[in-house]
């Protein structure tokens, strides 16, 4: 079967000699992948390509050619290069540069398996779409169509308004079910008494009736569970619910258009998603079989330096952020070097001997099937969560920090490790994003639309609250409020189409008091 696609798919000779190297290397070390088809285009298009996601046949907005620009300037200046880009698909799509060397070509097909092997096998991507290449091409020419019928100006509002809340979804929606089978208005034919709530009689004879089934008892459970229904029919929707996205799909006054487009952004968000669930593990394994397959196999010594500095810059660690690729391919070194020293379980946990530790070595030789595993089976949160330890963190020289204001710097915090653990796996949780929940399509009885952000010690940005509140709006087209948590005091935010206004609210009312 051929593939259409607007670059070429069929490789040089000495690269298509090159695929079926590293192929073969990766395959003989247990990677299993989808079917990957390496493209080679230019610089200039391959930026264009990252621009779109990755995705060439996307829908057009002007995002898309913003980000393209600061992409070409940073090649054009040489401050950046992408060396690789790949796309969860089946088959996968892997884009090489024309003008890289050799070497550079290896590295970038080594590392492309690994990501390919990530996709395929690891449980967070198991609901993505294996043809989302076809429906990013549906996608687009949906958008297409509606700018053709609609016109430009308009639809490329809306997208800015359905792009600038394209998070507020549910990121566990996928492991979870929130929602029961039936939606809200699928009504169920009425029982043979009308439907009335009636409490459960137990069957008794009739001179044990009164004792077995006493009135009063009967009637109060009737009352309770009238008021509970009662409480159902009020509460719109039933729960609060975490993705708001689709919540304003269902019962947003839009047009089928918008709808529509709504739709495809969710769609695409739930798809990006398990990416940045994994960022830490889906680069850490890459590099970690670029690595090893590179050192151990295809690397000839006239290119050891040129890998040796192109891997040491890609793996290098700056002072105001942790590299991802650092992080992971560290982290899982460390998980094979010690289940392979059996430095793990009852008896290692036990001993407090620093010498013993220090030489444990029980030679189990697991190192290599437990990284499989973890690949399998964890996000990064559950990935540091279970595996950072404090002589990892020692060693990588991790600590947390703090902006001084009497000097106008950042400075060391601690090197606690608990600390280092809980701010991690903080700026992992959702992404660093705020909890936002809807909790009543019909707010005071008037169809607005309101939120609770589950406070968790960081207040919202107040700028950025307001620009979300004003494009919700726009797509509720009623006023729109969220409670959060202002200098400690319980606040409504709101914008009603016209102004934004700032309400203290009663402490029954608390998002901190929410369990949602």
């Amino acid at each position: 079967m051929s593939i259409t696609t607007f670059y070429d798919t069929k490789l040089p000779p000495h690269l298509r000699s090159l695929k079926e190297e590293i192929e073969g290397y990766a395959r003989g070390y247990g990677l299993d992948f989808f079917e990957t088809i390496f493209e080679v285009v230019d610089a200039d298009d391959l930026n264009e390509i990252a621009a779109y996601g990755g995705f060439p046949t996307r829908y057009p907005h002007w995002s898309f050619g913003m980000q393209y620009e600061e992409l070409k300037k940073g090649y054009d200046f040489g401050l950046s290069k992408i060396y690789e880009m790949v796309i969860n698909n089946d088959p996968c799509y892997a884009y090489l540069m024309r003008s890289n060397h050799d070497v550079d070509q290896k590295l970038v097909m080594a590392h492309v398996y690994g990501h390919c092997d990530f996709f395929k096998n690891n449980a967070y991507f198991a609901h993505t779409n294996r043809k989302m290449m076809d429906e990013m091409a549906n996608h687009g020419a949906r958008v297409r169509r509606y700018v053709e019928k609609y016109g430009e100006d308009e639809v490329e509002r809306f997208l800015d308004v359905c792009l600038s809340v394209d998070d507020l979804i549910d990121i566990h929606s996928t492991a979870i079910k929130r929602r029961g089978d039936s939606g809200r208005y699928e009504f169920h034919a009425p029982d043979a008494d009308g439907a009335e709530p009636h409490a459960t009689k137990f069957r008794s004879k009739e001179y044990m009736d009164e004792y077995i089934n006493p009135r009063a008892a009967l009637a109060a459970e009737e009352e309770a569970e009238r008021k509970k229904a009662e409480r159902a029919a009020r509460s719109f929707p039933e729960r609060p619910e975490k993705d708001v996205l689709q919540f304003l799909i269902e019962y947003a006054p839009l047009k089928p258009w918008q709808r529509d487009v709504l739709s495809i952004i969710r769609d695409e968000a739930y798809y990006f998603m398990p990416q940045g669930q994994t960022k830490i593990m889906n680069e850490g394994w890459a590099s970690y079989w670029h690595s090893t397959i590179m050192t151990t196999r295809a690397l000839c010594p006239s290119e050891v330096v040129d890998y040796a500095d192109h891997h040491s810059g890609t793996m290098a660690m700056s002072g105001g952020r942790l590299n991802p690729y650092k992080i992971g391919i560290e982290l899982l070194r460390d998980i094979e070097e010690r289940w392979n020293a059996g430095r793990f379980g009852k008896e290692w946990d036990e001993c407090d001997d620093h010498a013993a530790r220090q030489n444990w070595d029980r030679q189990l030789g697991l190192g290599r099937q437990k990284i499989f595993e973890v690949r399998r089976i964890h996000n990064d949160i559950t990935f540091i969560d279970t595996f950072l330890t404090p002589e990892f963190c020692i060693r990588h020289n991790l600590f947390t920090f703090a902006w001084q204001e009497q000097y106008g710097q950042y400075f060391i915090e601690s090197r606690d490790f608990g600390k280092i653990k809980e701010q991690l796996l903080g700026s992992l949780t959702n992404f660093g994003k705020p909890w936002i929940y809807v909790t009543d399509g019909n707010y005071r009885n008037r169809g607005e639309l309101l939120l609770r952000h589950r406070h968790q010690g960081v207040d919202l940005s107040q700028k950025e609250a307001k620009d979300v509140l004003v494009n919700l709006q726009r797509i509720w087209s009623r006023p729109v409020h969220v409670q959060t948590i202002v200098d400690e005091k319980p606040t409504l935010l709101s914008y009603d189409g016209a102004q934004h206004s700032t309400h203290p609210i009663g402490e029954a009312d608390d998002p901190r008091k929410h369990d949602v």
